[in-house]
């Protein structure tokens, strides 16, 4: 069984920050499957750093969880990002799945919202469904 790959989006890096957040113990489920080595989550800077300003503390958790990677926001990146700003999506959501070297089809981005990926070309699934 091949380890899925999944990119939290700024719903669901929130709700793993915030043990209150009801979806905590759902989007949890996912690095504790990344600990097992049944998957990988990675954690846009971009989408960090934007997240952070609305919730501060949540860059620095989040980079503190030992099996989540850190992906800097190169040029590639941007030019997925500058895409997505035209759908209308916020500077935090913009860097997330974005097809890369190691992933040229993207990854799963784990999200509250998934429809507002729609038409994105983002794989955007709930993690309650």
């Amino acid at each position: 069984m091949a380890a899925i790959s999944v990119v939290p989006d700024p719903t669901t890096a929130a709700a793993l920050y915030d043990p209150k957040d009801p979806f905590d113990e759902t989007v949890a489920a996912f690095y504790v499957q990344a600990c097992g080595g049944l998957g990988e989550l990675y954690a846009p800077v971009l989408s960090l750093t934007a997240d952070d300003a609305e919730r501060p503390g949540l860059l620095g958790y989040i980079k503190g969880l030992r099996f989540i990677r850190i992906e800097a926001f190169d040029t590639d990146a941007a030019v997925t990002a500058t895409q997505l700003l035209r759908f209308g999506h916020s500077w935090a959501a913009m860097h997330a799945a974005r097809p890369c070297a190691a992933h040229p089809s993207g990854r799963f981005l784990l999200t509250l919202t998934p429809k507002a990926y729609a038409g994105t070309g983002v794989h955007a699934v709930h993690p309650g469904r």
